[in-house]
Parts: C-alpha cells; structure tokens; sequence
C-alpha cells in the first residue's frame, strides 16, 4: 500500500479528499502543517489521521525543511502531497525527501504564483484549471504529472472561480495522480530540480482511461422531462454522426423543441437509419408504437401508423428518405409533436406548415451513425458501443422441427432491427416488414408476450396477431412465453436461445407446431 504524507497550511481539502478516496489504495498515513490553528488538523484528527505541527521560527528555511523532515521520519511514507502549503522547499528537503506533489489553480506553465485566479480573470481566457507537478525548488516550476481544465464563465469573479477550480479540477486531478503513483503508472528521473516524470499513457483506445469531453450549450430549454425540472441541450461541436440536435427547425411557427422532443426524435432517428429501403416509424417515449419498411415512403408510413394509432397521437415521426406531400398528408391527419427526415419536398413542408406547433427537422443526408452510446450515472457514466448488430437469415439456427418459411426469415431479420430499439423486456409482433403489435419495458417476459398480442388484437387497424412472427430481444426462461405466443396466433419465433431451459423452450414450441430460430445474440435496451 502507499503511503502518503501530506502537508497543509489551511483546510487540507484535496487531502482530506485523497484520504477519503483512496485512489489506487493509497494511505494518508499522516499530515503536517506548519500553523497549529489550520482547520485541516481537525479534519484529519476526525478520520483517526496522525498529525504533526512544524511551526516557522526564526531559523533558516533549511533548518525548517531539516524539522519537516524529522517529524516525517517514523512514518514511512512514499509520497508526500502538498495542499495550500505556501513555503517554497529547499534543497535540504527536496534532496532527501520522497517525491513530492503540489497542486497549483492554473493550468501551468501559465498563471503561476498565489494570485493565480485573479491573473485568469484579467487576461481573458476562457479555459483555466489545475496542475499537479513534481514541487521543487521553483515556484510552480516542477516537472507536470497531469492537468484538468475547467471553463472561466463571464460573470465570474476570483471566489467563484476558486470553487470551481477546486472542485471540478483539483478534486479529480490530484486523486488521479496519486492513483497512477500507487499504480506505478508514474516513473521519476533525477534528483532535485532535474527531476522529470513519465507517465505511462493510453494508446489510442476506445475507452481510454481519461476521456475529455468538448460540448457547447446549444439551447435552454423549457423544462426537463417535466415542469419543474430545469434542462439544456448542449451539442458536440466535432462529432460526424446525424443528429437531431444540430438539425434545421423548417416550421417556424412552431414552438422550440422540448427535452422530451429532443430524447424522442433522437430515438427515432436512431431505429430509422437501419433500414436502407424506405422505412417510417412512430415513436412514443422512446419507444416504436409502429416501424414499417415498403416501397415507398408513403405505404411505410400508413403501415406503422396502422400497428398502433392510438399510442401514435403526439407521437413522433421519423422517415428516411425526403417526406413527400403524399405521406406529410397522412402525418398531419392526426396529432404529432415532431416530424424526423432528411429532407422534405415544397409541398410537404407547407402541408406541415399549417400545423403551427409541429416541429419540422430535416437532418440532412444520413451520415455516419454515433458509434457510441453513453448514460449519465450519479457520480460517473456508462460507455458502450452503439449496438450495431444486423442479422441474415444465414445468422439463425433454427431449433424447431417446423422450418420457418423464407418470408418468416426474412420477417425475423426486420423485427430483430426493430426491437433492439425496444425498452427491455421487449417483445415484437411483425408480418412481412411491419410491425403488428409491441409488448415494452415489462418486468417479466410473458406479460410483454401478453401487451404485444394485446396490442395487435385491440390497437392494430387491418392487421392481428395471427400469423405473425414474434422477436424477443432475450432468451424465454420458461415455455409460458412461448404457450402465449402460441394463444395469439404466432406461428414463428425469433430469439437469442441460451436459457438453461431452452430445451423445454424448443419443446413447447414443437408441441405447439411453432417454427423457432436462435439469433445467439440478444438485443437489451434499458434506456
């Protein structure tokens, strides 16, 4: 285990941090400070952290550093970390003491010295932050470990700035870098001030060990999922993909997009641009109330409105190819809130443009897609790839003594598109290259068999669920997924196979007369 000692001429918040985190299982096995009134002495003193008093007297500052060093002795220390401790250390320290880290409010070599936050305000910049850095004889001019940068807002002044610097900067800069010292991520050259640091840094990676984000507020919102919530929508200003936040508003009479819009649209567009043909959906919080893929875009539309109507109304619309004025005419026959495409012809915009609150987004060509898909946590974020996965029917194993047709196949590959764009646990009904009924974001898989079959025998307009194909986005643990299956008509199964039942599964639907093939891939969405 390391173990640090620290040395403080104030609060000791970085270190009373450190010794709260532990990064990389470090130790503050003490602190030290050279003014028996510093706050930090309490603090430590409260988390059972042995402490030493090194008062200034009249002696040489090499004398002092000699005392330091003494009260250092007995504890064994690998590291020693500097926080607000305002004297510059000799020689006599800095030779026979072990390394030994400072953390300084700017973003060295700029803005050194103690007036650091003032000196930022008035040259103008926009970017500040902190530098952890090998202390040495020179004022702010030690070999850099790591940096964080944090931005400088107009109406700060120097107190606000400080904040902000200590917490979104120090507080996860110097735990980084004692965390790579305890890793022995950290290698040091030389003796006093000709040491230098190496860090041993990523490669290129997709997921690197720092990652730095580059994000510019686009627009305030309204409110958030709800009224009394705050919200804004910010954009990366670098990021290649299609997207619904740096798309044209074409209908300007009609009302900024709201944070639920944004989240929407961004989920329509996503299950959209995986089909090549002509291909419309209807989402409704995110999830597909209908998907179809046709000959024209027009006939795709009617087909996914047709899944689910009712859920469709101040839904949102997405298309794939330029909206003609044949298809706007059905969009504006009942309520939405958005309309997603990447183009729109004359005559379509003025259909939607007599509706005053649809919000009109043209995206553009469909580029690339994002390749990764992220998710706020408290305290942290969940990164992963988007989920790119694209089936044939040379994919599936079928696992059934009934071989589903080549149509049911191909039905199988355009339901297993559609439902990775389904809340979990999710179940799809499909004929051909439409949807016919959606069971989403169930806590047991047979009720979403149950809300899909439901949802295409009571919502559907000129489709049912006999006959059709089932999608299931995991695995059936038990064959009562399947009996319903059957109850409702479906004839064919699509699903990832490896439960510890699958034999009983495949059983159950032999007996039923079901056709079943396995993806080996499941398709979980849980946000």
């Amino acid at each position: 285990m390391t173990r640090i000692a620290g040395l403080a001429g104030n609060r000791g918040r970085n270190l009373l941090r450190i010794a709260e985190r532990e990064p990389g299982g470090a130790e503050l096995a003490v602190v030290l400070t050279d003014d028996p009134d510093a706050p930090v002495l309490e603090g430590a003193t409260e988390r059972g952290i042995p402490t030493e008093v090194v008062e200034r007297s009249d002696d040489s500052r090499e004398a002092h550093d000699r005392r330091l060093l003494d009260a250092l002795d007995g504890y064994d220390v690998d590291l020693v970390c500097l926080d607000g401790y305002m004297r510059v250390l000799t020689d006599e320290y800095l030779d026979d003491a072990p390394p030994t880290f400072n953390v300084h409010p700017s973003l060295l070599p700029a803005f050194p010295g103690a007036d650091a936050h003032e000196q930022v305000l008035d040259s103008g910049v926009g970017i500040t932050g902190c530098t952890v850095h090998i202390a040495t004889e020179e004022v702010d001019g030690g070999p850099i470990v790591t940096q964080e940068a944090v931005p400088v807002y107009a109406n700060d002044d120097a107190d606000s700035l400080k904040t902000r610097v200590l917490q979104r900067a120090e507080f996860a800069a110097y735990p980084r870098a004692v965390r790579w010292f305890a890793e022995g991520a950290i290698e040091i050259e030389g003796e006093g001030d000709d040491r230098e640091v190496r860090v041993e840094r990523d490669a290129t990676d997709d997921f690197p060990s720092r990652r730095m984000t580059n994000e510019e507020r686009r627009a305030q919102l309204r409110y958030g999922e709800n009224p009394h919530q705050a919200a804004a929508v910010y954009a990366d200003p670098t990021s290649e993909a299609t997207s619904v936040v740096d798309a044209d508003q074409l209908n300007p009479e009609a009302k900024a997009l709201s944070y639920n819009n944004y989240n929407d649209a961004d989920g329509a567009l996503g299950l959209i641009e995986e089909f090549d043909e002509p291909a419309a959906a209807v989402i409704k919080h995110t999830n597909p109330a209908g998907c179809a893929v046709a000959d024209d875009l027009a006939t795709a539309y009617e087909r996914a409105l047709a899944t689910d109507p009712m859920s469709a109304f101040g839904g949102i619309v997405a298309l794939n190819r330029e909206c003609d004025a044949a298809t706007a005419e059905q969009v504006v026959d009942s309520y939405k809130e958005v309309v997603v495409a990447p183009g729109y012809t004359d005559d379509a915009l003025s259909t939607f443009r007599e509706k005053e609150n649809l919000r009109v987004l043209d995206v553009g060509t469909f580029g690339e897609q994002a390749r990764f898909r992220e998710k706020p946590l408290a305290g942290g974020r969940l990164v992963q790839e988007r989920d790119a996965q694209v089936i044939t029917p040379d994919d599936l194993e079928v696992v059934t003594e009934r071989e589903p047709t080549e149509d049911q196949l191909e039905t199988m590959c355009f339901a297993w598109q559609v439902i990775k764009h389904v809340k979990s646990n999710a179940i799809l009904l499909a004929d051909g290259t439409e949807t016919v009924g959606v069971g989403m974001g169930q806590v047991s898989r047979v009720d979403a068999v149950r809300l899909a079959a439901m949802k295409a025998d009571e919502h559907a307009e000129g489709k049912d669920p006999e006959g059709s194909v089932l999608a299931s986005d995991a695995f059936f643990p038990f064959p009562d997924g399947i009996e319903a299956a059957a109850t409702a008509g479906v004839e064919a199964v699509v699903q990832p196979g490896g439960s510890m039942r699958d034999d009983e599964v495949v059983a159950a639907a032999d007996d039923l007369g079901l056709a079943m093939a396995h993806t080996g891939q499941r398709a979980f969405r849980h946000d």
